[in-house]
């Protein structure tokens, strides 16, 4: 009997959100219509908070507005842990034709954020539904968050008290390379650590056709831009992932002028540690020499962005478990490789440990475009998977003969 009840609350789990599931694709499409850039998701957070406070919950909205976490009722005694999702979209004009397509020009959701707001909001309610059937007392917070594109939304949620009382925290994110229906985990380090890269080149402007009375900015940011992509892998032990790009020049206003400065913006990525530092010197270095015989003077500055997102073992077998009861263990991918990619759920990481998987959300309706593309979509099936998978981790880390196993 007390075998039954155990696997009988997981079903149950379950079909909370398959009844939650029509609402889910309307809060994906309401805020995939209504998309908001980072810094600016002040509409998104009044959607969530009317939403949930309809619910019959009591939400906590930042102080400027801009993001939220909430409760379900606590439960004395029993640890709490969190699932946090982002909502802020980008600055990128939608192709992709639809009903729900971007209402707002030049933004779209092209991350999946609108997805995995759907996804934390329905394991949440689902919870939520099922607890008075659960086996053991559980504690969860929903975390709404913005601003995850500009890598300073995790900071400012834990500034604002999301983490307070919280022991433990998990995270999906969505994968066009993977179908629908299958889910990628990885163990340790998931994605890279991430620096802003700005170089402020100032010369001496003149005239395009008598550049040798010139210190010509744009020829030095262009010579250097090409010694960073030659000696930085070169100096660089190909074990040690590093990616050095560039993706933004500004110089000038005429074709007939040499301008006095030229600004290069880009990105350091690295697993980070020693070839992290080692990169950036090498980068400031190169800077220094090309200063020197270009007679112009450079400027390197470095802004750190979050480290390595670093999955904890038990975390990452507890979502590792939930998702091959739930969709059988053939369909949970073993990710063998980090991405260089970065994300800010790895700040929350410096406080409690944590772990993120990666949710299929490919099809031939959906289509295969990358993150961050004018085209991305996701199917919608994958919003009740990850869900269930949410919510089926949160519940099982609650038990206390599991937690007794993995403290």
């Amino acid at each position: 009997m007390q075998t039954e009840l155990l696997t009988r609350w997981r079903d149950q789990l379950d079909e909370a959100v398959e009844i939650r599931g029509p609402e889910l694709v309307r809060v994906r499409r309401r805020l995939h219509s209504h998309p908001e850039p980072s810094g600016e998701e002040f509409e998104t957070t009044l959607f969530l908070f009317q939403s949930l406070k309809e619910a019959g919950f009591e939400p906590e909205t930042t102080p400027d507005g801009r993001g939220l976490f909430v409760d379900l009722p606590e439960l004395p005694g029993a640890p709490r842990i969190a699932i946090r999702a982002d909502i802020d979209a980008l600055r990128i004009q939608e192709l992709r034709e639809s009903d729900y397509r971007s209402q707002c020009a030049g933004v779209m959701h092209a991350c999946g954020h609108d997805g995995h707001t759907a996804v934390v909001y329905g394991a949440f309610l689902a919870l939520n539904d099922l607890r008075a059937s659960l086996p053991f007392p559980v504690n969860c917070r929903a975390i709404f968050q913005p601003a995850e594109e500009t890598s300073r939304g995790a900071v400012e949620m834990i500034s604002a008290g999301a983490l307070d009382g919280v022991d433990a925290i998990l995270s999906i994110h969505m994968d066009p390379s993977r179908q629908v229906g299958r889910i990628g985990v990885r163990y340790g380090a998931l994605t890279a650590a991430c620096d802003a890269l700005e170089v402020t080149i100032c010369g001496r402007g003149g005239h395009a056709a008598r550049p040798h009375e010139s210190l010509d900015p744009i020829a030095a940011a262009a010579q250097l831009i090409s010694s960073i992509y030659l000696f930085i892998p070169r100096a660089t032990d190909t074990q040690d992932p590093i990616v050095v790009t560039i993706g933004q020049v500004i110089a000038g206003h005429n074709p007939n002028v040499i301008p006095e400065q030229a600004i290069l913006r880009g990105t350091v990525r690295s697993l980070g540690g020693e070839v992290r530092e080692r990169t950036k010197n090498h980068i400031r270095q190169l800077a220094r020499g090309l200063a020197e015989v270009s007679g112009t003077q450079i400027t390197v500055a470095f802004d750190p962005g979050p480290q390595s997102v670093y999955n904890a073992t038990e975390l990452s077998d507890l979502l590792r478990d939930a998702a091959s009861e739930i969709l059988g263990p053939a369909a949970v991918d073993l990710i063998q490789r980090p991405s260089m990619g970065g994300e800010d759920f790895a700040f929350y990481q410096e406080h409690v440990p944590g772990a993120m998987i990666r949710l299929g959300c490919a099809s031939p309706s959906a289509g295969g475009a990358p993150l961050h593309s004018a085209s991305f979509d996701l199917d919608e099936r994958a919003l009740s998977i990850g869900a269930k998978v949410l919510a089926r981790a949160a519940a099982l880390w609650a038990d206390p003969d599991r937690r007794s196993t993995n403290p």
